[in-house]
């Protein structure tokens, strides 16, 4: 019996295969039918370029149509899809392709020099590319091939996909999501959020990241219904193309966007059905602004790359600023003390450490067993590292994280990756990375530096060093100089009394 998310998306297809399911502003795009048509294309393709069932796929690319065929290519053909965000650095790439080791890499036609030389390097097999018009190599194995393909199958536990996640001590963890993980998640968010075939979704999401291409995408398969694809976030373009959907998921930079919008009024929203936000926390100040001038409020969930989505407000019922709302079906989630080590669960109200359990959970870390051990306990419960709560009406509100990770745009950003290059810089002696509260990205990356005695290395010298290095999403939006790090007793920097020091530096 095939388990795979392909073949349970195959369980929901409309009836009349000529429905829409991926249209662009312009009028072009896929039917189901044809969909169903290039995914098999795609799926031959990996075949003829060696894929086998169980093997790698890394892609890097800009987003695009054909780069959504190529993920549903992936899972028909029994691969495992391996999403690299489009600003890695070759640094970063050389790190996930050693590490993943796939059989295939594909990136854009401009990178195809530098993509051979890293998969030299790291041992991988081919590269091909894709371009955003349908250019590129992969393109030439994909024109003429059958359009049918006899899926692969897969069971609920195989791998379907594996996200990298960074930790705190740098090293990038490769979190296993299997077809049974997506299969349950994108269920889950077609009950709670009453998805339907009759339903439209602007997707202005990157696709690299389990938003924009689990949730929005795997959830709307599920359905059977459709998306308005846009190649990135414009407010301007997002508004005026909202008469055309009745769903958008966002991040919170979303929102305080289309804020700044004259025409963002009750009337040009009067016809949908949901605003969603994830991925980053949405501000009680956004959510009351939003709600205020459109009469909608926006509904906020909380997932994680390891867990898919955990909770969310009510689509029916009342949606709470600052909250996350309930355990989606199928999601048990508890509080435990997170200075024991041991679970010992809290009482009601009490802030601690997040935990969930579900079909959502992930499988494990890409050969890390040991760090697999260390977060997922043997009764099957995800310690999340976020510091939260359920109140006295269920909700459950997040109140931190035990880990000092970022979220910024939606992207998640780990301090020590960052001080780990900036402590290298001429002139810095020392470094902490903290996230302060900003109303466009929810949290700005901010460097705190000491500089080495007689030595004054400016801002600008800071974020120059930088360049290059990391993603453009990581790098600080701001530096600051102090004379000390604030420490505990045992040598610890305080990083709370620098996020209080600074906290309104984006204000």
């Amino acid at each position: 019996m095939n388990q795979s998310l392909f073949a349970a998306v195959g369980e929901h297809l409309p009836e009349d295969l000529n429905k829409p399911f991926l249209r662009t502003p312009d009028g072009g795009g896929y039917s189901y039918a044809e969909m169903l048509r290039s995914s098999a294309q795609f799926a031959h393709a990996l075949v003829e370029l060696g894929v086998q069932p169980g093997d790698r796929v890394a892609v890097q690319v800009d987003k695009s149509p054909e780069a959504i065929m190529l993920y549903l290519g992936t899972l028909r053909a029994g691969a495992v899809y391996l999403p690299l965000n489009s600003g890695y650095t070759s640094d970063e790439l050389s790190y996930f392709l050693g590490d993943a080791e796939p059989s295939l890499f594909v990136c854009t036609p401009a990178f195809e020099e530098q993509a051979k030389a890293l998969a030299e390097q790291c041992g991988v097999a081919r590269v091909a590319t894709l371009g955003q018009h349908c250019e590129g190599s992969l393109m030439r194995h994909v024109e003429g091939k059958p359009a049918r393909f006899a899926d692969v199958a897969r069971s609920r536990d195989d791998l379907a996909a594996i996200l990298y996640t960074s930790g705190t001590t740098g090293r990038s963890k490769g979190a296993m999501i299997s077809h049974g993980n997506l299969v349950s998640n994108a269920r889950a968010l077609v009950e709670a959020w009453g998805i339907t075939r009759a339903d439209w979704l602007l997707h202005a999401l990157p696709i690299f990241h389990i938003h924009g291409l689990f949730v929005a995408i795997n959830s709307l398969l599920m359905a059977g219904g459709s998306l308005l694809y846009v190649d990135k976030f414009d407010a301007a373009q997002v508004l005026g193309l909202l008469p055309q959907v009745n769903l958008l998921m966002g991040v919170p930079t979303f929102y305080t966007r289309l804020l700044d919008q004259p025409g963002l009024t009750r009337e040009a929203v009067a016809h949908m059905r949901l605003f969603v936000s994830g991925s980053a926390p949405l501000t009680a100040e956004t959510h009351k602004a939003f709600r205020e001038r459109t009469g909608v409020a926006i509904l906020e969930r909380y997932g994680m790359t390891e867990t898919g989505m955990n909770t969310s407000n009510p689509l029916d019922g009342e949606r709470i600023a600052g909250t996350v709302g309930f355990p989606l079906p199928g999601v048990e989630l508890r509080i435990t003390d997170p200075a024991e080590k041991e679970a010992k669960l809290l009482p009601q109200g009490e802030p601690g450490m997040i935990e969930v359990r579900g079909p959502n959970v992930f499988r494990g870390y890409w050969r890390m067993p040991e760090k697999t051990a260390e977060e997922l306990r043997g009764d099957g419960f995800f310690m999340t590292g976020d510091i939260g709560f359920i109140d006295d009406k269920g909700y459950v509100q997040i109140v931190g994280r035990s880990k000092d990770m970022i979220i910024s745009g939606g992207y998640n950003v780990y301090p020590k990756e960052l001080e780990q290059i900036i402590d290298t810089l001429p002139g810095v002696a020392e470094s902490a990375v903290i996230g302060l509260p900003h109303r466009d990205f929810g949290e700005g990356v901010t460097a705190v530096v000491v500089a080495r005695p007689g030595e004054a290395p400016s801002e600008a010298d800071i974020l120059a060093g930088l360049d290059g290095h990391l993603a453009r999403y990581k790098q600080p939006k701001r530096v600051v100089f102090v004379d000390a790090l604030p420490r505990n007793v045992m040598g610890k920097v305080q990083k709370n009394q620098l996020r209080e020091r600074f906290k309104q530096l984006y204000a």
